[in-house]
């Protein structure tokens, strides 16, 4: 994590590849396909960083924005297709990436952050990532089909605050 003088642009540039430019080349190779198909349902993933902005997470936090920006313009775009396009803004989940993000903020003490992080979760802890899957097989549904162009944060409470 750095402050936005001491930000590399070759690391924003590959946060945006990863980021962005995955999801946009998914979106030209799937969209097609399901409009040929009859429509379908695509949930991309952004994050809580989606939603709102964190101090020394530019790139990050610029492509999350983005991904929720690709999702809204695709949502619209492809409505006549009977394709429907959502986003999930899950955090924090307990996953390798936010074991590793805990080791960085503080190496050798990660259990600190994570108790930290966990504490200002209203739900008072991380969600699991079953508990995100269910929610996009929910937005992959029928029972969602009247959903476009939304996003569903998946953050115990966070975005609430």
């Amino acid at each position: 994590m750095q402050s936005i003088p001491q930000y590399w642009l070759e690391m924003f540039e590959r946060v945006m590849a990863v980021n962005v430019r995955g999801v946009c080349l998914g979106r030209r190779q799937v969209i097609p396909a399901m409009a040929h198909g009859g429509g379908g349902s695509i949930v991309l993933r952004s994050s809580l960083g989606g939603l709102r902005g964190m101090a020394k997470m530019s790139a990050y936090i610029a492509a999350k924005h983005a991904v929720v920006g690709l999702m809204k313009t695709a949502a619209l775009a492809c409505a006549p297709l009977n394709i429907r396009v959502n986003a999930i803004n899950p955090s924090p989940i307990a996953t390798r990436m936010i074991t590793a993000l805990e080791e960085q903020f503080a190496p050798g003490r990660a259990e600190r952050v994570q108790a930290k992080l966990a504490a200002s979760v209203p739900l008072r802890r991380y969600g699991q990532p079953a508990e995100v899957a269910r929610l996009v097989l929910l937005l992959a549904r029928a029972e969602s089909s009247y959903s476009t162009g939304a996003t569903f944060p998946i953050d115990g409470g966070m975005s609430a605050a």
